[in-house]
């Protein structure tokens, strides 16, 4: 990927951001007489709150590059046997001890 594209997909990305940070979250509101006091909201609002969400994370996510998921993998295997090497560690040192 070139500048001209990476620039492009951020000016997208922001574009993106800024259509769906534009309002601000409804809070449920029920008057009573001259107090105002907070309604717990509908699962199906929750609902519909959730798939809103869900799809703005949609749209600001991108495909990893071949690069970028290969160091992930890389990162995530060296982490894996990290903790299994840990693992084998304590198992081996309880098995001298005990």
């Amino acid at each position: 990927m070139n500048e001209e594209e990476s620039e492009n997909n951020m000016q997208e990305d922001a574009e993106i951001i800024e259509e769906t940070s534009s309002e601000p979250a409804q809070l449920f509101v029920k008057e009573k007489s001259e107090e105002t006091q907070f309604q717990k909201p509908s699962f199906k609002h929750k609902f519909k709150e959730f798939i809103v969400e869900c799809r703005r994370v949609l749209k600001v996510t991108k495909k990893p590059s071949r690069a970028e998921f290969k160091t992930i993998v890389k990162i995530s295997g060296v982490g894996i046997l990290i903790i299994g090497l840990i693992g084998f560690v304590i198992h081996f040192a309880k098995e001298l001890l005990f």
